[in-house]
């Protein structure tokens, strides 16, 4: 229950009667109804389409044959009855309105009011094509007018006429309610699970994801028009798109960085949940925290989406293409050592991170066929009309070629498409090999209700008949003194090469070479080669990168043939362990015990710990380790103090000069 007392802003001619007395804006009931009650139980937060219920109580008796009760609800600086951001209602409902007035509200008086005593219980409904953001709302009675109350509007997945409605109850536990899930990493034969928090019910979550609206260019340019089509989950997630990332055109939250150079800030690796990185932007002053690659973009894009209301998934496209002149073609160039001499702007990125947004599209079509989940990309990649921004591209579009449609569908089509076309380089141009299947594997995302991965390739595109298995070549140990990594061939006498260093991992630009030069006499057979690279030999490259690619190059003396084999070798990370032995209670001081065992023969610097997690720690914790010897054990013993009760998620981070961020978590059942 809320309770205001309503005795300021008020406009009566003089000598009238003072008629409003307090209002109750059952912010508890109504938000538990509305499912904002995990947001907050003092701001009143309700969905559009869906009734709330307040109390008004005045000092004189009420006549509903002869009172009008007139409300009115306004939001942004410019409202307008036709722009749908102004909206005046009442009971009886004979309150004049523009002839082309949008997005009307309405107003009820329950049958458990007492009119004859002053109190009225009403049911206010706003409709379900209403602006999303903060409101104003008043009240009107005879010659007085009353500011009631402030309240935030915000999508509404249950509701049936809602553009973002969900039918399915689980799905819309899964991907509006659920603040904790997995984004998926690795390489399309070593997929890995990042835990993430979204954390979008946090505290002034409501502020930072409307300040990101209020912030964007087209608010900027036009804000009447940009809070009108705030009603739209077309134009909003679009324009969430660009502002999660920061350019030079806006304020947006966070700065890409695929340098490997993070001195500024932390390596996007750092980062285990999204409310740190938006709540370290809003108390800035709005500005952009360092650093993120595309997994952390997607991460924060989608608590924004959730807040809204917007069911919204993370998604991983493994063999991801970045086609940057649109003809569906990734051109590689390696020369005669396998190094690849010629720099090219497409590329083939292990992993790529988006979101799916799941809306109407009515914009294309009275038939419906592309309502449903839509791609929306964060990260800054290709400018979409002028501005850093991806989408809402509908996967129902990207499976059928329909590449003409809105918004940014060809640049997604050619990310699961594209060919792959390897040339030589040797003298001129000599194509080696094009690959029409590797492009788009195993595209992946949590599954609903569960922590397994969910396959969701078929969505995306049509099987190309049976895929040619490749090796799976995975690391038994990650920090060893060396490793080796065997290569299979059937092929004439020839001169093997064998090739080693970073691979794109999410548009990474690093590129370091090591190689192995071998004569070679073999007949008609199989023969594995086993090469040892030291671990000292490659370790100062990998500081950031989990991933590097092993390429073979074999040339026919005979003929002057080329071959080329190559595959991506994910690093596997070393163990690092998470325990609570107490029972978790909600503002009582549980111990959390973290252990690691440093794997490598030299001594570990610079080490920190991060504790992270929704309704366990309200921002992150992170202490500074002391050095660490060659095989020895960590065991580090820390406080936290849950502030929600439910099943919560402790995440901690690892970070050292050697290798960055070794991450675990668990799962924590926190008692009121």
């Amino acid at each position: 229950m809320k309770l205001v007392l309503i005795n300021s802003k008020t406009k009566h001619k003089k000598g009238a009667t003072f008629a409003f007395q307090e209002v109750d804006l059952n912010c508890a009931t109504n938000n538990k109804a509305h499912h904002t009650s995990s947001i907050s139980v003092n701001q009143l937060i309700v969905r559009r389409g869906q009734p709330f219920n307040i109390t008004l109580k005045m000092t004189e008796p009420f006549n509903p044959d002869s009172d009008q009760l007139t409300m009115k609800v306004v939001t942004g600086k410019h409202p307008s009855q036709e722009q749908g951001t102004m909206s005046s209602f009442g009971f009886p409902d004979k309150v004049k309105r523009s002839s082309r007035a949008k997005a009307v509200w309405r107003a009820e008086l329950q049958e458990n009011s007492l009119p004859e005593t002053g109190t009225l219980a009403l049911t206010i409904t706003p409709p379900a094509d209403a602006p999303v953001g903060e409101y104003k709302l008043s009240a009107g009675l005879k010659a007085e007018e009353k500011e009631l109350a402030q309240l935030f509007v915000l999508f509404n997945p249950w509701c049936s006429d809602d553009w973002v409605f969900l039918p399915n109850e689980a799905e819309r536990q899964e991907y509006v309610m659920n603040q904790h899930g997995i984004i998926y990493t690795g390489s399309d034969h070593h997929i890995n699970g990042l835990s993430w928090d979204f954390g979008q019910f946090e505290e002034d979550m409501v502020k930072i994801c409307l300040k990101l609206l209020d912030l964007s260019r087209k608010h900027k340019q036009d804000p009447a028009d940009d809070v009108s089509a705030r009603c739209n989950p077309i134009y909003v997630s679009r324009v969430m798109t660009n502002m999660v990332n920061k350019d030079q055109m806006n304020d947006g939250v966070l700065r890409g960085n695929w340098s490997g150079d993070f001195k500024y800030g932390f390596p996007p690796t750092h980062w285990s949940g999204s409310y740190a990185i938006l709540k370290q932007w809003y108390a800035s002053f709005c500005k952009a925290v360092n650093y993120g690659q595309c997994w952390v973009f997607a991460g924060v894009l989608c608590s924004v989406m959730r807040l809204l209301g917007i069911p919204c998934r993370v998604v991983t496209n493994f063999e991801s293409a970045h086609d940057s002149n649109a003809n569906l073609t990734i051109d590689t160039y390696y020369g005669e050592f396998g190094v690849r001499p010629k720099k090219s702007n497409d590329s083939v990125w292990n992993f790529h991170v988006w979101v799916e947004g799941w809306m109407r599209r009515p914009d294309l079509g009275e038939d419906r066929r592309y309502d449903g989940w839509q791609v929306l990309d964060g990260t800054p990649q290709e400018k979409s009309e002028g501005v850093f921004c991806c989408g809402p591209a509908p996967v129902a579009a990207i499976l059928n070629g329909d590449v003409d449609l809105k918004y940014d569908v060809p640049f997604v089509f050619a990310e699961v498409n594209a060919d792959r076309v390897t040339w030589l380089v040797k003298g001129g141009q000599d194509l080696c090999n094009s690959d029409t299947r590797s492009v788009g594997q195993y595209i992946s995302t949590k599954a609903v209700g569960s922590n397994r991965r969910m396959d969701i390739t078929s969505a995306y595109k049509y099987t190309e008949g049976e895929q040619t298995d490749t090796p799976d070549t995975i690391l038994s140990m990650h920090y060893c003194g060396a490793f080796y990594s065997p290569c299979c061939f059937n092929s004439p006498t020839g001169a093997f090469r064998h090739l080693c260093g970073p691979p794109h991992h999410q548009g990474a630009s690093k590129s370091t070479s090591l190689w192995k030069s071998l004569n070679l006499i073999f007949y008609l057979s199989d023969l594995t080669i086993p090469i040892q690279i030291p671990y000292i030999t490659y370790s100062k490259y990998m500081v950031d990168c989990q991933t590097m690619n092993i390429s073979a190059m074999i040339t026919d003396l005979q003929n002057d043939e080329t071959f080329l084999a190559a595959n991506r070798v994910v690093l596997k990370d070393p163990p690092i362990t998470i325990t609570v032995s107490d029972e978790a209670r909600v503002n009582q001081i549980l111990s959390v015990l973290v252990t690691f065992m440093n794997p490598i023969s030299e001594t570990l610097t610079d080490c920190s710990l991060t504790l992270s997690g929704t309704g366990l720690i309200d921002w992150e914790q992170r202490v500074k380790l002391e050095d660490l010897m060659p095989n020895k054990k960590m065991c580090v013993e820390l406080s936290i103090v849950p502030y929600r009760s439910g099943e919560r998620t402790l995440l901690a981070d690892f970070d050292c000069a050697a290798f960055r961020d070794i991450k675990t978590s668990c799962v924590i059942n926190v008692r009121p």
